[in-house]
Order: structure tokens, then C-alpha cells, then sequence
């Protein structure tokens, strides 16, 4: 069994989050600039074992695609021909900026550290993670 990777996809940046080995526990992992996703992922999966990537997938309230869609579709097809047969689902990424800023106040971080964008888009990724984990066991 391998680790799963997921991406919080942006425009300018994604955030990356992975389990351990035997995907007990999803911890942030790096942000990368948008235009190095793929190039970051297929190296990654390729040193560490990764049998499954996440992709939040960015829905309005009512469950609709929403404008990110235009972006993120055609990255992720570039990304799943680099990949060569190693799956790529998406899930549900509906407010977890929200939750990722949340879970900074309650961790205690400054001001100044909240305002990094780059850590809110890998914790985000980690809860995007986390929340398919815990699917699994449903």
C-alpha cells in the first residue's frame, strides 16, 4: 500500500498534502507555484511510492462546477498523462479555506503566519486529504 497525495489546486499556487505509508495520517506537505505542479507531483510519486492523487475540486454551495474548473481541468489532464496510470480522483473542496484558517487560529499561529497563503493552501490540501480518508472508513 502507498501513500495518497492531494493538491489544492490554484491559479498562481498549489498546496500539497501526503499520507504516511500507510495512510493513518495526512500532513501538509509543500506548496508549489501552479506552473511546477506537474513536474513537482510525477517526481514525488515516482521517490515515494504514491498509488493515489486527491484533487479538491472547487463546487459552489448547490454542488456546481464553479469558475476554478476553467483552470484546474486542463492541468489535471496534463498531470494524469504524466502520471501514467496512477489514478486521479477528485473531491469535494468546499470550505476548506475556512477550516484551514480555523485550524490556524486554534493552533495558535500568528497574524503574520496566517497571512501566508502558502501555508493555507497546504493545510488545506491536508484537510481535503483527511476528509477522504475518513470517507474510506464510512
Amino acid at each position: 500500500m502507498g501513500r495518497i497525495l492531494a493538491i489544492d489546486f490554484g491559479r498562481k499556487r498549489c498546496g500539497i498534502a501526503v499520507t504516511d505509508p500507510l495512510r493513518i495520517v495526512a500532513n501538509p506537505l509543500e506548496t508549489v507555484e501552479t506552473a511546477q505542479l506537474t513536474d513537482f507531483v510525477t517526481g514525488y510519486v515516482a521517490r515515494e511510492g504514491v498509488d493515489l492523487v486527491i484533487v479538491g475540486k472547487p463546487t459552489d454551495m448547490q454542488g456546481n462546477p464553479s469558475e476554478s474548473n476553467r483552470w484546474l481541468m486542463p492541468a489535471i489532464g496534463r498531470l494524469r498523462k504524466a502520471l501514467n496510470g496512477v489514478p486521479v480522483e477528485f473531491a469535494d473542496e468546499r470550505f476548506t479555506s475556512v477550516l484551514a484558517h480555523r485550524a490556524m487560529l486554534d493552533g495558535g499561529m500568528t497574524r503574520s503566519q496566517r497571512r501566508d497563503k502558502g501555508v493555507v493552501d497546504r493545510i488545506s490540501a491536508a484537510i481535503i486529504l483527511n476528509d477522504y480518508l475518513a470517507n474510506l472508513l464510512q
